[in-house]
C-alpha cells in the first residue's frame, strides 16, 4: 500500500512537472510568435523622415525607428494595449523604451495658466478607475496609477507641456509614461515615453534627444499664431486630465473633473518591450540598417534556451 502512495505522489510530482514545462513552453511559443510580429512591422529608418498626421514631421538618426499610423495600432495591440488610430511609433534599435505620438487639433492652448499637481493627480486617480473598467472588458493588463514620476512642468522658452506617471501592472511591476505635449498653432502634440523607473532618466535624455528632430510643418509652430485662429477652450491643466474636461477647465475650476474626463487619459502598456530589448541586446534578432522589414534569425540549441528564459524573465512587463 505504501509502494502505491509513493508511485501515486511520483507521477502527481511528474504530471505537475510537466505541466509547468507546458504552460512555459506555450508561454515562450506565444511571446516568441509576438515579438517576431512586433519585428516584422513596417518600421521605417534613417535616412527616411517620419510624418506625423501632416502637421508635424521627425528626422530620423542611424538609432531611431519609426511606424506610421495603420502600424503602430498594431504594435499597441501587440504589447497589450487598446487599439488606437492616428497614432505613431518611435523607438530606438535597443528597444529600451518607445513614444507614441498623436495630433490633436484642438486650436491654439493659451499657456497662462498655473498648474496644481495634488489636484491634477487626484483627478487622473478618477480615471485610472475608468481606464482600469476598460482593461477588464477588453482581456487587457491592468495598469494602477501609483503617483507621479515627474510632477508636471511647462517650459515657456520650448513651449513643452511634461509630467510623468508611475504605473503598476497587476504583477507589482512598474512602468513610467513620461508624457511631452508640444503646443502648436492649431493645436498639440501628443507624446508619450514608455519606460522602465530605473532607466527613466537616461530614457529621458535619449527620447529629448530624439525630440531634436522632431517640428511641426511650415505654418504650424506655436509662434506663428495669427488673430482669427481657433482659441482652444481650455488650458495646461486640461492637456494633463484629458480634453473632455474642457468645460471644468474653461473656469479654472479642476474639482469634479474626473467625472467629466471619462478616463480619456490612455496610459500605455510595454508587456514584451524588455523580452524584446533583452534579444536585440543578445543579437538574437536584428533591425538591419535602411531596412522597412528586418531579417530574424532564429536561434537553436543553447541560443533557443538562453531565449527562452529572456522572454520568461520578461513576460508581463
Amino acid at each position: 500500500m505504501r509502494s502505491v502512495r509513493k508511485a501515486t505522489r511520483a507521477l502527481l510530482s511528474a504530471l505537475v512537472g510537466f505541466c509547468i514545462s507546458l504552460i512555459a513552453t506555450s508561454a515562450s511559443a506565444q511571446e516568441t510568435q509576438i515579438v517576431k510580429e512586433i519585428q516584422s512591422l513596417q518600421w521605417q529608418s534613417y535616412p527616411s523622415i517620419g510624418s506625423i498626421a501632416s502637421t508635424a514631421r521627425i528626422k530620423l538618426t542611424n538609432d531611431l525607428l519609426f511606424l506610421d499610423a495603420s502600424n503602430t495600432r498594431r504594435f499597441l495591440e501587440l504589447n497589450g494595449n487598446p487599439p488606437r488610430d492616428k497614432n505613431y511609433a518611435l523607438a530606438p534599435r535597443s528597444f529600451d523604451w518607445f513614444a507614441i505620438f498623436a495630433f490633436d487639433p484642438i486650436g491654439y492652448v493659451k499657456d497662462d495658466e498655473q498648474l496644481d499637481p495634488n489636484e491634477l493627480l487626484r483627478v487622473l486617480r478618477e480615471q485610472n478607475t475608468t481606464g482600469i473598467a476598460e482593461r477588464r472588458r477588453l482581456q487587457l493588463p491592468i495598469l494602477t496609477l501609483d503617483g507621479w514620476a515627474v510632477v508636471p512642468h511647462y517650459d515657456t522658452e520650448t513651449h513643452r507641456l511634461e509630467w510623468g506617471t508611475k504605473l503598476r501592472a497587476e504583477d507589482n511591476q512598474l512602468v513610467v509614461n513620461y508624457t511631452i505635449r508640444i503646443l502648436g498653432r492649431s493645436g498639440v502634440m501628443n507624446a508619450v515615453l514608455v519606460s522602465d523607473p530605473q532607466t527613466l532618466s537616461t530614457d529621458i535624455q535619449q527620447f529629448k534627444s530624439a525630440l531634436g528632430g522632431f517640428d511641426f510643418s511650415p505654418g504650424e509652430q506655436y509662434a506663428e499664431f495669427r488673430q482669427g485662429d481657433r482659441v482652444a477652450e481650455y488650458g495646461l491643466a486640461a492637456l494633463i486630465v484629458g480634453g473632455a474636461a474642457a468645460a471644468a477647465a474653461k473656469s479654472g475650476v479642476l474639482k469634479g473633473l474626473g467625472k467629466l474626463a471619462g478616463g480619456s487619459n490612455i496610459w500605455w502598456h510595454c508587456r514584451y518591450r524588455r523580452a524584446f530589448s533583452g534579444l536585440v541586446r543578445q543579437k538574437k534578432i536584428s533591425i538591419g540598417l535602411n531596412l522597412n522589414v528586418p531579417a530574424i534569425r532564429t536561434p537553436t540549441g543553447a541560443q533557443a534556451r538562453n531565449k527562452r528564459q529572456t522572454l520568461l524573465k520578461g513576460r508581463g512587463t
